[in-house]
Order: C-alpha cells, then structure tokens, then sequence
C-alpha cells in the first residue's frame, strides 16, 4: 500500500490534529477479509473512551467521503498504552533512556528483536544499548515494530 498509505496516513493525521490530539501512529493490516486500519492518538491529559469514540466518528466520516482505502475495513482508536508503539525519529528521541523492545525486517547480527535501553537517534539510526552492553544502530526503515517496555 505504499504512497496509498502515505495518502491515507495524511488524511488521518490532517482529521486528527485538526481535533486538538496528537497523531501518535496509523497501520494498516490488509486482510483476506476485512483490512485493520489501527489509528494511536494521544492528548495532553491522556486519551479517554470518549476521545477515541469522539476521533472514531470524525476519521470514519472523512475516511467515506475520502475513499483511500479499497474494500472493506475495521477502524480502530486507540491510546498509545503503556508499551507504547514508536513510529518516528522524533518518538525515540523523546524517549531516549526509555527500555525499548524492537523487531527488525531483516537479521542484525543474527537477531531479529532486540531489547535494550533507548539512547535515541544518530544520524538516521535509532540506537540501542542490550543489557549485556552491546549497542545497536539500526536504520529506522529497518524496524518493523518498536515500543516501550512498561516499567510497572
């Protein structure tokens, strides 16, 4: 879904700034079936069931009337939570000394996930020291997924 995506992911984030929220992160999981638009919002003081409600109603109307995705689809609103996913350079560096977990599109030295304590970003790497003392830079179009490790 390439540059469908790069459209579909302005058209999201466009409805949701306008809204006064933070656009945390969109994916999108075609399906056999039915496609999984996941939309991550965050505010201020948090997100609430009535944030996501209130973002749901307004992403859905303007997703009808836009039409950038193809076939049929579930819409999802959800609050980062507290293994928060990271998207962008900006999320690692603001959480830079955060512990991280990160899953990699390809082997880095023979892994796939690594888990460490965010040191942010170098040039265009996000890196990462393990809890052995072995730090990563890993090219951020590299990683599949990343989030935040709770600390409960």
């Amino acid at each position: 879904m390439g540059q469908d995506f790069q459209t579909l992911k302005r058209i999201v984030a466009a409805t949701v700034e306008a809204m006064g929220y933070e656009l945390v992160g969109v994916e999108f999981h075609p399906r056999s079936v039915s496609a999984l638009l996941r939309v991550y919002i965050d505010g201020e003081n948090g997100i609430t069931l009535d944030d996501c409600q209130r973002v749901s109603h307004q992403v859905s109307g303007v997703l009808d009337v836009e039409d950038p995705i193809t076939g049929s689809y579930t819409l999802e609103i959800s609050s980062p939570g507290l293994d928060r996913p990271l998207f962008e350079a900006k999320h690692f560096e603001r959480f830079a000394g955060a512990e991280v977990r990160i899953q990699l599109r390809e082997l880095l030295d023979g892994r796939r996930k690594l888990v460490g304590c965010l040191l942010g970003m170098r040039g265009s790497d996000v890196v990462i020291v393990g809890h052995d003392g072995q730090e990563w830079q890993v090219p951020l179009e590299q990683i599949e997924k990343a989030r935040l490790v709770p600390q409960l």
